[in-house]
């Protein structure tokens, strides 16, 4: 195992299932309350560690929309997302397609410019500085309204040149995929792609409305269609990625050990599977963590991890002459190894 995890060390990958307000690090949680003169319920950084216990996805968001209140200020949204680009390029990341959640911002009274100036500053300076290219996805809450979503996309407008797609997060049960049907047809014509979280608590019936009315040309956790014979089918036929973040399954109690996690069995199944952290301030490990963990516990192979590195850059929104040079940047590795 080693090996592996030297060979995870070195291979480039991309990262296509973070949430740049969950790698809010508790160290830069406190930091950011001080500078912005914001209460937090927590006293110290082991205090905050310790109440990321959590018995599903509702307790954990709960405290995460808590963590968002420090964030003000364009250099607060810099900062959070330039020091989660210093973890991936640590862990060899060569390209991130990274979510955001302006409406818990712009519901506080932070401006969607201060939101998206702060982030794209800090994946710009990535770029020039170390190559890490990114792509920016536009989260919808879905917890709130269709109605609330439309008004999010019409803020957006101004800055769709650096908006590449739109998803779906937040509170899954009850709030199916159908809730936004409209506005992700709103969100097609004005040429932004679309993916959405599905069958990460809900059943495989949201991957089902995900996948026919959303349109979705991707698929985030998607870990229940395995339940369902005829959609694992479908999905495999359709070449669909998942995003998979077998950390955030183990600490949301998705699964209850490691070892249970299907990651293995998807690739088996023939599914484009990937691995990514999803929150990993939260849940315990950026994506070299992932890997690792997963890779002992469901043992996976070398060729395994092989295959999810470069399903990370297939199924990205990368043109394809980017894709093909990553995909002989891992070849070359292999190779060498």
């Amino acid at each position: 195992m080693t090996d592996l995890n030297a060979l995870i060390d070195r291979l480039p990958k991309a990262e296509l299932h973070l949430h740049l307000e969950g790698s809010l690090e508790p160290e830069l949680m406190f930091e950011l309350a001080r500078r912005n003169a914001v209460e937090i319920p927590f006293k110290t950084v082991e205090e905050v560690r310790a109440a990321y216990e959590f018995a599903n996805l509702q307790e954990f968001l709960d405290i995460y929309y808590v963590g968002m209140n420090v964030l003000i200020t364009e250099q607060d949204f810099f900062d959070l997302t330039w020091a989660y680009l210093e973890r991936a390029h640590a862990d060899t990341v060569r390209h991130v397609e990274v979510f955001f959640d302006p409406q818990g911002h712009t519901d506080r009274g932070v401006s969607f410019e201060t939101v998206i100036t702060g982030i794209t500053g800090a994946l710009d300076k990535a770029d020039k500085e170390w190559g890490l290219s990114s792509r920016l996805i536009l989260c919808f809450l879905r917890h709130l309204s269709e109605e609330a979503a439309f008004e999010t996309l019409e803020q957006a407008k101004p800055y769709l040149d650096r908006i590449e797609a739109v998803g779906l997060d937040s509170s899954e049960m009850g709030h199916p995929p159908s809730k936004f049907e409209r506005v992700f047809a709103a969100a097609a014509e004005l040429g932004l792609k679309r993916v959405a979280h599905a069958g990460e608590e809900g059943p495989p019936e949201y991957v089902y409305e995900a996948l026919d009315l959303l349109k979705i040309d991707r698929l985030d956790h998607g870990n229940r269609a395995l339940e369902d014979e005829a959609l694992v089918q479908r999905l495999a036929g359709e070449g669909m990625t998942f995003t998979v973040c077998p950390l955030s399954n183990l600490k949301l109690c998705g699964v209850s050990d490691l070892r249970e996690h299907p990651l293995k069995r998807m690739l088996e199944l023939g599914l484009k599977a990937t691995v990514n952290s999803d929150d990993p301030a939260y849940f315990g490990g950026y994506v070299n963590e992932n890997f690792k963990q997963t890779a002992i516990a469901v043992g996976l192979t070398e060729a395994d991890v092989i295959s999810l590195a470069k399903n990370s850059f297939t199924g990205s929104f990368l043109p394809k002459a980017e894709i093909d040079k990553r995909l002989v940047e891992i070849d070359a590795l292999v190779e060498t190894a």
